[in-house]
């Protein structure tokens, strides 16, 4: 990944589907499709998706229609889920055919004592994650800081949220207080709670803030702001000892200035969000699904979305270090050479 940046794309979903590459795209694939109607395909695939109101159900549910409606597959079915964390489980123990995952919960998985390596294998960026840290705007909570001593929502087990949100509140030099110890101004009281419990819990003052990992705007979120007024803190500070302590997967990026109504701009930490399948996935399967993506990315991109990164030329291959199924790969090279 690239050194740490300020993303300030702000890109409308047209922005982002840049006319050369569609139109190159055109002329590759219009053919390339019809011509492999005849070819076997799947009875059925299943895509692993994520919470209600949230963009891995949101994007996985587009997944799935487009592989039908492209005939990649005579069927395919999408499985609500917590998240980064049961669909990277799902897709290892082989009950479903693609997931989307964050590239920091893809290499844990990648690097546990029981992966199989080169189990899980990616088919591209599809978009980026953006960590939202929310509190009511009325709560006088204006930096991370002061969440010292305060109850939080994590994300739910099972959850990208869940993996990250204990490396900010570490990279932040707090710490989760035991059932043991009382909150103190070093630590802060956590509950594994996910997007819509909670936001609940944000609603009934039980949480001061709740972390979300996800697409902007994120529906629930948006709605939840017209009936409370919410606020975004910024996360940015912490990027350097979040990279410090585990990588590059994670970057400085920009939730534009109303991308929830009335909202200024935030800074905060984005990670790549991957579509991932197992690499014993049939390579027509890999190499349709790819082509779906280059030549499709207008069907698969909610209709919530501001379009911040979203199934762009330079940003499909960008997996953060997770290999991309072998099949990909040269589906990439004969679309883009």
């Amino acid at each position: 990944m690239s050194t740490p940046n300020v993303s300030s794309q702000g890109l409308s979903r047209r922005g982002v589907l840049r006319a050369g590459l569609a139109a190159a795209v055109a002329g590759i694939m219009a053919p390339g499709l019809g011509a492999c109607t005849a070819e076997a395909r799947p009875g059925l695939l299943t895509v692993a998706g994520g919470e209600p109101g949230g963009f891995y159900l949101e994007f996985s549910t587009l997944l799935a229609a487009t592989l039908e409606r492209h005939g990649v597959a005579e069927r395919a079915v999408v499985e609500e889920t917590g998240g980064s964390l049961d669909n990277l489980e799902l897709l290892r123990a082989g009950r479903v055919d693609f997931a989307v995952a964050l590239a920091d919960a893809a290499a844990r998985q990648a690097t546990a004592p029981d992966a199989d390596p080169g189990q899980v294998v990616a088919l591209g960026k599809v978009y980026e994650n953006y960590v939202h840290a929310v509190v009511r705007k009325d709560s006088g909570i204006r930096s991370f800081a002061e969440l010292a001593g305060r109850t939080v929502a994590v994300g739910q087990p099972g959850s990208g949220t869940s993996l990250i949100t204990p490396r900010l509140i570490e990279a932040a030099g707090l710490t989760p207080a035991s059932g043991r110890s009382p909150a103190s101004l070093k630590t802060i009281t956590v509950r594994n709670l996910g997007l819509n419990d909670g936001l609940a819990a944000l609603r009934n003052g039980s949480v001061d803030a709740m972390f979300w990992s996800g697409g902007v705007p994120t529906a629930a979120i948006a709605a939840a702001h017209q009936e409370l007024g919410l606020a975004l803190l910024d996360l940015s500070d912490l990027l350097p000892g979040l990279r410090a302590r585990y990588g590059a997967f994670y970057d400085r990026v920009l939730i534009p200035a109303g991308s929830y109504v009335g909202m200024p701009a935030v800074l905060t930490i984005g990670v790549a969000n991957l579509l991932l399948c197992r690499m014993d996935l049939d390579e027509r399967t890999v190499r349709r699904t790819v082509e779906l993506l280059v030549g499709h990315p207008e069907e698969l991109i909610p209709r919530s979305s501001v379009g911040v990164q979203f199934l762009s030329q330079e940003s499909l291959i960008n997996t953060a270090g997770i290999p991309l199924h072998p099949a990909a790969a040269d589906a990439y090279r004969t679309l883009h050479g």
